[in-house]
């Protein structure tokens, strides 16, 4: 929590500002620990959530490319598949240690398409037809940023964002957008509902 004054510089609102109340602690109102869920607690900015089975499920990848590709689960399960074991840290303070996390490199899905000129970052969207993300593409690449299909022993459960999330490792939890269903190649980084609401774009609590 120390270092989220320093953030809200970086961002240019500062955070403990709306770290201070009830509401910035649970913005949604819906906070509470999931059962089962090894101290994760359930946030949703659009309220109750209809979930979607895997054999329904399928991620959009488009924007800034020549051709976009729709992925189904049973796509994404039969590419190489990147195990994780690391904290899961939320910007409000509280930190699950040493999850087990599986799925695609995120850079892996996004070589499925080839970006047209211009494209520069990430814009990624969720099925809660509320919440967004972003990142660079260099953050993007990264070793610890996975398409996560498995957590906690088990696939990525609906009230922790399945079937399909993004786990971003080193960054604050609100970048691994739960029930990701697009990814869009944008020309520049499109902040996200997050820091629309003024947490950082760059949020890294570790290298």
């Amino acid at each position: 929590m120390l270092g989220l004054g320093a953030l809200g510089i970086v961002a240019g609102r500062p955070v403990s500002n709306r770290l201070n109340s009830l509401e910035a602690k649970d913005p949604t109102g819906l906070a509470q620990l999931l059962p089962a869920g090894g101290g994760f607690r359930y946030y949703s900015i659009a309220g109750p959530v209809k979930p979607v089975l895997p054999e329904e499920y399928v991620l959009t990848v488009g924007g800034l490319v020549d051709e976009q590709v729709k992925l189904t689960y049973a796509d994404l399960a039969a590419m190489p598949q990147t195990e994780l074991v690391r904290d899961f840290q939320c910007v409000t303070g509280w930190r699950v240690p040493q999850v087990h996390w599986s799925g695609v490199l995120l850079r892996d899905v996004l070589d499925r398409v080839k970006p047209a000129t211009g494209a520069k970052a990430l814009h990624f969207t969720s099925f809660d037809g509320a919440d967004t993300e972003s990142l660079t593409f260099e953050q993007a690449r990264r070793d610890d940023v996975i398409v996560a299909l498995s957590m906690l022993g088990g696939p990525v459960t609906h009230d922790h964002g399945g079937p399909v999330r993004l786990y971003v490792a080193p960054m604050f939890g609100y970048k691994s957008l739960k029930w990701l269903s697009g990814i869009q190649f944008t020309s520049e980084v499109v902040p996200g509902f997050w820091e629309n609401n003024g947490y950082p774009v760059d949020a890294f609590f570790e290298d």
